[in-house]
């Protein structure tokens, strides 16, 4: 069953207080919304909030930003900026591989600001107007190194964290939570660079751009593209007795549907599988995945002028940190997402438990969602897809045709394909510098004192005769190579395959003075490093992996929100 709707079939107008996924709001009962119940759906808190999502809006800026590179160079000046980082830790972007490969994340954020008429105008509590706005969407998505794969994973706004200390840049200061913290609180806390910096302190993934959304470019941007495909088990419409909901009605089956039925559909809730804010995301994902391949066919997006009154609708709605200032930057940056066929997309939700201290708000589940940012800080495919022996040793690979930005946080634009790696020298001819690094980045053990010099005589004994200590130290939780330029690429693949390293510890740096080990926090003592357990090769089942050419998925509806 295919229906065109822009409204959904009887789908009343939303009221000015749809109060549709507040940060305070609990699932919904089952049988909350069915007339003649009594049965008031419950709320958690005074919060009233829109809903929607800024994945789909980045996608389709960079991709637009490709099409009408051009066209566009006149839009530059409108493209607002944050500063990228206000924590205190900075990882220093994603660094390249051992074959000069580098990954990208981008943290799209979804903020619910009422600052404006338009974004006024499409609904929400009226004492939320002009008020602090909240992260209340928040996806990480990473491109992998040879731009092979991508994976988007989700954040339940309703997560519980520690808040790390944001800094304005003009001086302003927002100490550390001592508590947790709803995550969605960081953008109240001196903008996007705090969200970034959340992220950075739970995940370790260093976070390279973020791009920020205001809701009120989903309804343009959708109508832009001509509407989307959805598809839903029943009937469903998302209103509860008391007039909490989206407003989203839907027939059963597939709906196509753009403007405020689109952003219906991102902020329901209640209707959704459980009422709660995790069936919210499984439904903002199976949007995303269906808007990237409604692009893909780009038949609705090939008229000029449509184009630039899509370009300009987004630049007004979204706020980018400073490498993302221009369009040709946008542009490149498309360049690299859409080398990725949509089936090695992978999108998924955080492994959740409910919090111990507030069972209306959830944690990361121990062990699997560490597993997931595992995943992603070591270039590992989601979906299963990758190298037989992921976290084995180094050894340099025939060939890479894979492209590498200019700067991990740049958004240059890709280098042509590379030649074959540089091959390895004989180990008696690669000089290696050797540094203490094992006091870890917490530093809370202290650094082996005179363990550089133990370690060179450990490589010595392997062969590698030119290696030296040196006075300067290092912090890492675990032992790296690093390395400067191209042609030491298979020379330091072949020191950490001597010492049995994984692949993902060896790395590029432009500022290495050529190889340098570190010895880190795993390798305190003895003649090789603690081997950390294997890596996973694929999400867990529990962050609900869905497959970007998935276009048989169809959400379940909550009892109570049929029609």
């Amino acid at each position: 069953m295919r229906n065109n709707s822009t409204r959904g079939e009887g789908a009343p107008a939303r009221p000015a207080d749809d109060i549709s996924g507040g940060p305070s709001d609990g699932p919904a009962t089952p049988g909350a919304g069915t007339p003649g119940t009594g049965v008031p759906a419950p709320r958690r808190g005074k919060r009233r909030i829109l809903r929607w999502t800024a994945s789909v809006l980045a996608f389709l800026i960079l991709a637009t930003a490709a099409v009408g590179y051009l066209y566009y160079r006149h839009l530059n000046g409108s493209i607002q900026t944050d500063a990228l980082n206000l924590g205190d830790s900075k990882l220093g972007g994603s660094r390249p591989n051992a074959f000069g490969q580098t990954p990208l994340n981008i943290l799209l954020i979804g903020s619910d600001a009422r600052d404006g008429a338009e974004n006024q105008a499409l609904g929400g509590a009226r004492d939320t107007f002009d008020g602090p706005p909240l992260a209340d969407v928040q996806m990480l998505l990473h491109l992998s190194a040879d731009r092979s794969n991508m994976s988007v994973v989700s954040m339940p706004r309703d997560t519980l964290l520690k808040m790390p200390k944001c800094t304005e840049p003009g001086g302003k200061v927002y100490p550390a939570s001592r508590g947790l913290v709803q995550t969605n609180e960081s953008l109240s806390r001196g903008g996007p660079g705090c969200t970034v910096a959340a992220w950075q302190e739970l995940t370790k993934i260093p976070i390279d751009h973020f791009m920020m959304i205001d809701f009120k470019g989903v309804v343009t941007m959708a109508d832009a593209i001509g509407g989307v495909p959805v598809c839903v088990q029943e009937n469903v419409h998302s209103r509860t007795r008391d007039g909490k909901g989206s407003g989203l009605k839907l027939p059963k089956g597939e709906n196509v549907i753009q403007g405020e039925v689109a952003l219906q559909w991102l902020r329901t809730r209640y209707g959704f599988e459980d009422g709660s804010d995790i069936g919210r995301a499984h439904a903002q994902h199976m949007y995303m995945n269906s808007m990237a391949r409604e692009f893909r066919k780009n038949a609705k997006l090939s008229n000029p002028m449509k184009l630039n009154s899509l370009a300009q609708a987004a630049i007004k709605a979204m706020v980018v940190d400073p490498g993302l200032n221009k369009i040709d930057k946008l542009y490149d940056l498309s360049m690299e997402l859409k080398k990725v066929d949509p089936g090695r997309i992978t999108m998924t939700t955080m492994p959740w438990i409910y919090s111990p201290s507030d069972s209306a708000r959830v944690e990361p589940k121990p062990g699997e969602a560490e597993d997931l940012f595992r995943m992603i800080r070591e270039d590992i495919p989601l979906d299963g897809k990758g190298p037989e022996h992921p976290g084995g040793a180094a050894s340099p690979a025939p060939s890479s045709s894979a492209a590498t930005p200019g700067g991990a946080a740049s958004g240059a634009p890709a280098a042509p394909s590379q030649p074959a790696v540089d091959q390895a020298a004989p180990p008696a001819r690669i000089p290696v510098t050797v540094r203490n690094a094992t006091g870890g980045k917490d530093g809370a053990q202290g650094k082996v004192k005179g363990r550089a010099s133990e370690v060179v005589a450990v490589l010595a004994g392997k062969g590698f005769t030119k290696a030296v200590a040196d006075n300067l130290t290092g912090s890492e939780d675990t032992t790296v190579v690093r390395f400067s330029s191209p042609d030491l690429a298979g020379d330091a693949a072949a020191v950490a395959t001597a010492l049995g390293l994984p692949a993902s510890a060896v790395q590029k740096v432009d500022d290495a003075s050529g190889i340098v080990l570190l010895v880190g926090k795993d390798w305190r003592t003895g003649n090789a490093p603690t081997p950390p357990p294997p890596a996973p090769t694929k999400a867990p089942d529990s962050a609900r992996p869905l497959n970007g050419d998935n276009d048989k998925e169809c959400m379940a509806i909550q009892p109570g929100f049929t029609w």
